[in-house]
């Protein structure tokens, strides 16, 4: 195994993590007031989304053409 996948499987466990403390934020009750009077979630919130979404497809990324550039 490459250092490229290496980088690829723990950049796409940490944007699944990512992910989930995302989804948590999105049912705690001042996140659903947040969203309710402004129509966004809190920063915090849309912060952990991005970031898991960058993360996640950087990871997926490296896992299947990492090791093909040069």
């Amino acid at each position: 195994m490459t250092k490229t996948k290496i980088l690829g499987f723990i950049a796409l466990a940490l944007g699944i993590v990512l992910l989930l403390f995302a989804l948590q934020g999105t049912n705690a009750p001042a996140d659903q007031i947040t969203e309710a009077l402004t129509g966004r979630y809190t920063d915090r919130t849309m912060w952990y989304l991005i970031s898991g979404i960058v993360a996640t497809l950087g990871g997926l990324f490296l896992l299947f053409f990492g090791g093909r550039i040069k």
